[in-house]
């Protein structure tokens, strides 16, 4: 199943530059989360499940611990 990202509200980082569009977005959507450019939301998006999302942050903020 391809989860369906259309109308949900998608989020910048708090240390994006908020006048600049050069970073990534992300949203949930029942169990996956969604990540695309901010320059071109209508353009292809990588997704991930859920439980990926959370090893993927934990790796780059340090480890299994977090």
């Amino acid at each position: 199943m391809t989860p369906h990202f259309g109308g949900v509200a998608w989020r910048k980082s708090r240390h994006s530059q908020q006048e600049h569009d050069q970073c990534v977005e992300v949203a949930a959507v029942h169990g996956y989360m969604g990540v695309r450019d901010s320059k071109d939301p209508d353009g292809p998006m990588l997704i991930f499940t859920s439980a990926d999302w959370r090893a993927f942050t934990r790796a780059i903020n340090g480890g299994p611990n977090g």
